[in-house]
């Protein structure tokens, strides 16, 4: 279905509040605002705690999905905090690596220390992938606006000359990214996870979400599997994956599908049913409000789902919906 001008125009609209870090920082000081949105928020974040987050993992990994996990956070902007996040992250690789879990952590560099220094970040990225090697577990860095892009793929490169256990997000939506996968040829050899891009970007960096998206997204996949990149389709787009699946790739050795929790989990449970790879992005911690604002700009019908799930009594219980 073709998206409608007053959709697109919401859709810009939640991304520019996503932004709002007056916006983020009331939610979160204001207990009764914060409940009632955690509600909506719940859809799609696993909990407040690493607990929960586990338990939808386990959960998931008894119907066959691998995980990928992340405690939301970016833009930290104290050293201190960057490095309690560090912290946390050490502790969801311990506990994976405990539970036998074929799980991921995930993460944004400017949560473990890319606003206060490079340096932090490095050392933070360093620290979790000798941990994380060690366990046998896989670390991603994700994507963040364009205007990091250049430091976030120096901080990666450097650890990635290290470590083989790093993976990196890429963004169809920007110009740059075709020459950006080029240099991680030779740059880097692990995992790349191709998404489309949540973020509001200038035009004359970005293409908006169009067909010639969908055509960039499907090249990009090409080129990541012709210069031997293990790749993870990230995208709920069905049209792409139809796309992917009718080309052959997704029966290429390290080509997987991964979806965000409670996210088209009938499209997981049809790919898994085809014995395709799938792995489920799951989210946990108290710093969502973004995470929240983006789902919902991307499919702007979300915002239904969201006022039924604040007015609703009963948790979002979204691992349930996966078969």
């Amino acid at each position: 279905m073709a998206t409608t001008d007053v959709e697109q125009r919401f859709a810009a609209t939640m991304k520019s509040l996503a932004r709002r870090a007056d916006l983020k920082e009331y939610v979160e000081r204001t207990p009764a605002v914060y409940a009632l949105l955690q509600r909506a928020a719940a859809k799609y974040v696993a909990g407040d705690r690493r607990a929960e987050a586990l338990e939808a993992g386990i959960r998931l990994g008894e119907k066959d999905y691998a995980v990928s996990i992340e405690y939301i956070g970016e833009n930290t902007a104290d050293a201190a905090a960057c490095e309690d996040a560090v912290r946390e992250m050490g502790e969801i690789v311990r506990d994976l690596a405990e539970r036998g879990m074929s799980g991921r952590v995930s993460f944004d560099l400017s949560h473990i220390g890319l606003m206060v220094d490079a340096e932090l970040a490095y050392k933070g990225l360093v620290a979790l992938a000798e941990q994380a090697e060690q366990a046998g577990i896989e670390l991603f860095i994700s994507m963040e606006e364009a205007a990091k892009t250049e430091e976030i793929l120096a901080v990666y490169r450097r650890a990635a000359a290290r470590y083989s256990n790093i993976g990196i997000t890429l963004q169809a939506q920007l110009h740059r990214t075709v020459q950006d996968l080029n240099r991680l040829r030779s740059d880097a050899t692990g995992r790349v996870r191709l998404v489309k891009g949540a973020y509001q970007e200038p035009s004359g960096l970005s293409i908006p979400r169009s067909e010639e998206l969908n055509e960039r997204y499907l090249g990009l996949v090409e080129d990541a599997i012709e210069q031997g990149h293990r790749i993870s389709i990230a995208t709920h787009d069905e049209g792409i994956v139809d796309e992917v699946i009718r080309r052959g790739w997704a029966r290429l050795p390290g080509v997987e599908f991964e979806m965000l929790y409670g996210i088209r989990p009938d499209l997981c449970s049809r790919l898994k049913q085809a014995a395709y790879p799938v792995r489920v992005y799951l989210t946990y911690g108290r710093e969502w409000y973004l995470y929240l604002c983006h789902r919902i700009a991307e499919y702007p019908p979300n915002i239904y789902q969201a006022i039924v799930d604040i007015a609703s009594e009963a948790q979002a219980d979204s691992a349930a919906a996966y078969e």
